[in-house]
């Protein structure tokens, strides 16, 4: 079913907004520079974000004045007339107090709202935010004189054109999903006329709230994408600066969206903002030492002694494993026939924690193979993935018995813990796009 829509009346214009979600924080989110409620829906990664914020908020969305489902006024909206529609919509929805996120441009209007009716708001959070778009003398960042006449004419031209949405206009990014790019058309195209998004823009080129931050006595959390288009990484970082205790956080990426790159880390910042506790991501990304230890020759032992014998056997193993890690900071994470695989807070810890596991093996009457590597690694509910427990794998695969075989990165990350190492070349690892130089560590 789809979503309610609702309007709240501010001055003489009708503006719709949405509420969704039950958790016990208002959260009103004041979007770009143009949006629709409804078409919000209809792409899956956005309405999954949106469901995401309205786990642990009541969501309180609107088009702004102007955009969307909301009235269609013939001359554009002040900022202060467009801040004053998040007073009007909290109104409309019952809402006395509320977390205010402002995105892109709707980081003006919540900035502005905020330093004006702090009694409102809970707290401000920014995404994608300069506190002015165009440059100045004493403003570096944003567009030049020529770039917004440029901007403009191309507006006027043609609305929405494919370079205005990727470049820095809508800033989806040169490496946009296609498919995402064509609904995108779309949506913009519902979202506002042409007349209106050149209206907007060429106030938006205007906007300068340098002397409204300083004001905003809120607690504020200002997010932004290292290679964002639009939103300069500097410039946010400038923003953040004039906000007395605002918190800056980067996320990786080259996109001006919130939701197209790791979600999930976006979410539990806001998350840990708005309700005060950060919840654990199942899907978490750590820089963290991965080793795999598999039996060498399990099949034949397994046949020479026996299925009972070498259940006891392993089972042996294990405890001695089980005994073993937390001495050296292992996690054991998963086992997989006789094999292990565990994770570890350091390198050096992991490699040597890797040569006693092996003379345990041998005082068993069996060998292991041995792999390790440092890499980034997302944990979940299962487990961990990610390319470099695929790596670490391989690496094992590469060793004969007896051997705990790293990779070049170990190397690196062990200089001068005395560990001695042995160049066994660059090896082709399956899967693996790139070769890699790998040691064998000299018990």
């Amino acid at each position: 079913m789809p979503h309610e829509v609702r309007y709240a009346r501010s001055g003489d214009v009708q503006v719709a907004y949405q509420v969704t979600g039950s958790g016990p924080v208002d959260l009103v989110l004041a979007p770009g520079t143009a949006s629709h409620l409804d078409l919000d829906w209809e792409w899956p990664p956005r309405a999954r974000f949106l469901d995401g914020l309205g786990r642990f908020s009541r969501l309180i969305r609107f088009d702004k004045r102007g955009t969307g489902l909301s009235d269609r006024p013939t001359e554009a909206a002040t900022l202060e007339e467009r801040s004053d529609d998040i007073r009007a919509v909290m109104d409309a929805a019952g809402s006395d107090q509320a977390v205010i996120l402002g995105a892109s441009e709707g980081g003006s209007l919540a900035c502005v709202f905020a330093a004006a009716h702090p009694e409102r708001v809970r707290g401000v959070i920014l995404w994608g935010v300069q506190a002015r778009w165009s440059q100045t003398v004493d403003y570096p960042w944003g567009a030049s004189a020529q770039q917004e006449a440029e901007t403009l004419a191309a507006l006027e031209r043609e609305w929405p054109s494919v370079e205005y949405l990727v470049g820095p206009g809508a800033g989806l990014g040169r490496d946009v999903d296609p498919a995402f790019l064509n609904w995108f058309v779309r949506y913009a195209r519902a979202a506002a006329s042409p007349a209106a998004i050149v209206a907007l823009e060429r106030l938006n080129l205007e906007l300068d709230i340098r002397d409204v931050l300083p004001a905003i006595n809120v607690p504020t959390l200002v997010l932004n994408r290292t290679g964002d288009p639009v939103a300069q990484l500097d410039a946010a970082r400038d923003l953040a600066s004039r906000i007395p205790d605002a918190r800056f956080v980067e996320f990786p990426g080259d996109t001006h969206s919130i939701f197209a790159i790791e979600p999930e880390r976006v979410l539990a910042e806001i998350e840990g903002f708005v309700t005060g506790s950060r919840p654990a991501l199942a899907g978490d990304r750590v820089l963290a030492t991965i080793m795999f230890a598999d039996v060498a020759g399990s099949t034949e032992q397994a046949a020479r002694l026996g299925d009972l014998a070498w259940r006891d056997l392993i089972e042996r193993y294990y405890h001695a494993v089980e005994r073993e890690l937390p001495g050296y900071g292992g996690v054991e994470v998963d086992r997989a026939g006789d094999g292990v695989l565990a994770l570890f807070d350091g390198p050096t810890r992991a490699v040597r924690c890797a040569l006693v596991l092996q003379q345990s093996a041998r005082e068993l009457g069996f060998t292991l193979r041995c792999g390790v590597h440092t890499g980034e690694v997302e944990r979940t509910p299962d487990g961990v993935r990610g390319i470099a427990v695929h790596l670490a794998a391989r690496v094992a695969a590469v060793a004969e018995p007896s051997d705990v075989i790293v990779s070049s990165t170990i190397r690196d990350l062990t200089a001068g813990s005395g560990l001695q190492l042995e160049d066994r070349g660059v090896h082709e690892l399956r899967g693996i796009p790139e070769p890699w130089r790998l040691y064998r560590v000299l018990g």
